[in-house]
């Protein structure tokens, strides 16, 4: 069904010292049951599945909980996990049906039903928190459920319904356990995926153990795991430099993974291309000093990706020129079209026309600690901008929490935010991040854009939908509500002796702990 292909190269794995050998050896018996410990900065939002996305909240998603479907390493088409089996009924892709697997049971001990399902999917669009997934299910008219069969009826039709029940919008709760019209509160998770949370600290820990009555498209679970979030990259490096971690991912350094040696017997590295990518958002609605179009693409006249990414991210991230990255069906190079050379005269004549009183004073947030370097980042942006006198910004970062719901509010005019794909289809980049109900809440309305998105989701075979994709990058350029920076690459470390570090992440949206192994 699927035609799209991504461009995730060929994982590169540096054996160390260890040598190929290495791979070969079994675990003993005692290390079945060693923890193996994994460090990151992205921060978990919630515990609740309607009230996180975020590419921090869906990396535990997908290992406490199950979807009816879920992608394999680097696959494009999902496949069946807490379902036997599921497809669209007729031709029209607007009615999707799925038989639930026998035998499924929640930490409880009680058998998950149909119910649970159908009750999982309303109460998402129900809550519509405003830092949920609800604008992922945008196509979802209703849902029934009967003995084992859960029932999809779309709004219009969506050939990428199947990859966004695959995503963390459709962690499957227990309807015992999650109030109906609220976010669960408390620190616990029920649900059926590969693990079970044994233990949660906020913004410090998740420990998670193997769950033995899981049953889906894994042939087994993996070894115990504790995930440690770290408040910043800095302190991240710092936990494996002092061996207290055994993996590092999302995200070191950048003058630490510019440095990563291949010849360093004490790590294994994996390094791949991703469809993550970092956009700088602008807040259109009446009243901000960036409502006015001119005013906005004054600004993208005078961005640097280049030397972003050169200086600030030492070569670590590549530039990004268009609003869907490179190795996904669609992308093309809008901006570049559109902004071919830095031109502080044409920003200026712009902003001359829109009336702008100089310099153009604008708030500039970013989330401390989420990014590599997004101090650094927010710096070099601002001195871009307020290079040739045009601009005045003052930066200011917050908490995660904090900036999301600041952003969700409108409370600032311009606002950096990494985006790490649900799903390798472009859809990902689409309503999300520039449709009318779109998650990033920059007032952006653009009815054209918004009919190419739903035109665009007809198309079983998604090649054909690159002709409204590139028109939806076009006026995207054009309009800029968002300015595209950076398109990141993959990179995880881990200890000599842990294996599976390729696998952990691939760009297929799924952040797979249980193929992490001590060898």
């Amino acid at each position: 069904m699927r035609s799209v292909r991504m461009r995730i190269l060929a994982t590169l794995l540096v054996l160390a010292a260890v040598g190929v050998g290495g791979w070969q050896l079994l675990p003993s018996r005692d290390d079945q049951n060693r923890t193996i410990t994994v460090g990151t900065t992205d921060a978990v939002t919630s515990l609740d599945p309607a009230g996180a996305y975020d590419a921090g909240s869906w990396a535990l998603f997908n290992n406490v909980f199950q979807s009816l479907l879920t992608f394999e390493p680097g696959g494009v088409t999902p496949v069946p996990d807490a379902a036997e089996n599921c497809g669209f009924v007729g031709t029209d892709l607007s009615t999707y049906r799925c038989e639930l697997r026998d035998g499924l049971t929640f930490p409880s001990g009680r058998v998950m039903t149909a119910q649970d399902v159908k009750y999982s999917f309303d109460r998402v669009k129900r809550i519509k928190s405003n830092v949920g997934p609800s604008s992922l299910l945008d196509t979802l008219g209703s849902v029934t459920a009967s003995g084992r069969t859960v029932t999809f009826r779309l709004s219009s039709p969506d050939a990428t319904f199947p990859l966004k029940v695959a995503t963390g919008a459709g962690s499957i709760v227990d309807r015992e356990k999650y109030p109906a019209d609220a976010l669960r509160t408390d620190n616990a998770v029920d649900g059926t995926g590969p693990y079970t949370l044994t233990t949660y600290t906020r913004d410090k820990k998740a420990v998670l153990a193997p769950n033995s009555h899981y049953r889906g498209a894994l042939d087994g679970t993996g070894r115990p795991v504790e995930l440690r979030y770290y408040p910043d990259s800095d302190a991240l490096a710092g936990a494996w430099k002092e061996k207290r971690i055994d993996v590092a991912t999302r995200t070191l350094p950048p003058e630490v993974l510019a440095g990563l040696n291949a010849a360093d017997p004490g790590q294994r590295v994996s390094v791949a291309d991703s469809a993550e990518i970092r956009n700088l958002y602008l807040n259109t609605r009446e009243g901000s000093p960036l409502h006015d179009t001119r005013v906005r693409r004054a600004m993208a006249w005078l961005i640097d990706r280049d030397k972003l990414a050169a200086t600030v991210y030492k070569g670590t991230v590549d530039p990004l020129y268009s609003l869907i990255p490179t190795g996904i069906t669609g992308h093309t190079t809008s901006f570049f079209d559109s902004y071919p050379q830095l031109s502080t005269a044409k920003a200026r004549a712009l902003l001359t026309a829109a009336g702008a009183s100089l310099p153009v004073r604008l708030t500039y947030g970013y989330a401390t600690g989420r990014g590599a370097a997004s101090a650094e980042e927010a710096a070099e942006v601002k001195r871009q901008l307020e290079a040739g006198g045009l601009f005045k910004v003052t930066v200011k970062g917050y908490e995660w929490t904090d900036f999301q719901k600041r952003w969700a509010g409108g409370k600032l005019d311009a606002y950096a935010v990494g985006w790490v794909a649900d799903f390798p289809d472009p859809d990902t980049y689409g309503g999300p991040l520039v449709g009318s109900n779109g998650t990033m809440s920059t007032g952006y309305r653009n009815r054209t854009v918004d009919r190419l998105i739903t035109a665009s989701q007809q198309y079983a075979d998604r090649s054909e939908a690159t002709r409204d994709f590139r028109s939806v990058q076009e006026a995207v350029a054009r309009d800029v509500p968002v300015i595209p920076l950076w398109q990141a690459k993959e990179y995880v470390v881990t200890s000599e002796n842990v294996g599976g570090g390729q696998y952990l992440s691939d760009g297929t949206g799924v952040f797979r702990l249980w193929r992490l192994n001590w060898i």
